[in-house]
């Protein structure tokens, strides 16, 4: 991973932009999105950019960069489409302390821009390293596809109730209670043209008033070092998972996979440890390289827990090329 992907706080801070050209509207139009107070250094602007500027949407500087220029700048773009002014322009930046870009130019930019899907404030970011753009527009149209226009309205939404939502515990509950928001209620208040605030404001109050319940137990058979190779209910198990148990053979690449504040840990040796976490609700999930023990088994069944099991997905083995024989 040669570029780390973040996301960068832009409101009110500074981001400057040289060239008055075709790559400077383009990134314009996306920089324009953001918080930022935008200062553009074009000594012939497209009239877009003068209409931008006459609407008070960026400040517009009708000459070419000089030293100081990108004081307290956040960020630099170099747009102006010649690429002696373009390594001018990013050295004087570079000076002033800006990150910068140049526009069509990885190997001298210190970041890149990455295809962006925008459902504000949800925001998906592409990246393919800068080698293959046609890939990452293919996968944002696709994206963009999959992620509803009312994902925006419900994440502000959330993001105004994120702090009465933490009434709940941390975990199981307060999980439950946003995939119900996102995924049931707030979709079908969205139909019906309800207040977000309230049908959140109801819900929590129901979900307050729910008893704790207890966690569960997976076992999942993990016989592939491939994570591609595991069935789409482990992984989607994994998702979901607050303790994680492993044996040494499940591969780096397959944990990976399980969310960030997951806990991990080894294989316990009796099934003492899988029920007092269960019955504390947590959601425990135990990966192995074959079927769990019969007796581990029954020990979840006589406490109350009967566990789910999922089989694995072993590779093929001593596979010899076929050759065509009719």
């Amino acid at each position: 991973m040669r570029h780390f992907p973040i996301f960068i706080a832009l409101e009110g801070r500074r981001v400057v932009l040289s060239g008055g050209g075709d790559a400077a509207l383009a990134k314009l139009r996306l920089l324009m999105k953001t918080e930022a107070h935008l200062t553009v250094f074009a000594e012939a602007p497209a009239p877009e950019i003068e209409a931008w500027a006459a609407e008070s949407k960026l400040a517009l500087r009708r000459r070419p960069m000089g030293p100081g220029d990108a004081l307290c700048a956040a960020l630099f773009y170099a747009a102006d489409e010649d690429d002696g002014l373009d390594a001018h322009n990013v050295a004087l930046a570079r000076a002033d302390g800006a990150l910068t870009n140049i526009v069509d130019n990885l190997e001298d930019s210190q970041f890149i821009t990455p295809a962006i899907v925008d459902r504000d404030p949800v925001t998906v970011a592409i990246g393919t390293e800068g080698t293959a753009p046609v890939l990452a527009r293919a996968i944002k149209a696709d994206i963009e596809a999959m992620l509803p226009a009312a994902l925006g309205p419900l994440a502000r939404a959330a993001r105004a109730f994120r702090a009465a939502a933490e009434a709940l515990p941390m975990g199981r509950a307060r999980r439950a209670f946003w995939s119900a928001f996102f995924f049931r209620s707030g979709p079908e208040a969205l139909e019906r043209g309800e207040d977000l605030a309230a049908v959140l404001d109801a819900q929590l109050a129901r979900h307050l008033g729910q008893r704790g319940e207890p966690g569960r137990i997976t076992f999942a058979v993990v016989a592939s070092y491939d994570p591609e190779l595991l069935p789409h209910k482990t992984r989607r198990v994994l998702h979901e998972a607050d303790l994680v148990l492993h044996a040494d053979a499940v591969s780096p690449a397959v944990l990976e996979l399980a969310r960030r504040e997951a806990v991990f840990g080894p294989l316990p040796g009796s099934a003492a440890t899988l029920i007092d976490a269960a019955e504390a609700g947590t959601h425990v999930m135990c990966l192995m390289p074959s079927a769990p023990d019969a007796r581990l088994v029954a020990a979840c069944h006589a406490a109350g827990l009967p566990p789910q099991i999922i089989p694995g997905i072993a590779p093929l083995t001593n596979l010899v090329p076929l050759e065509e024989t009719a």
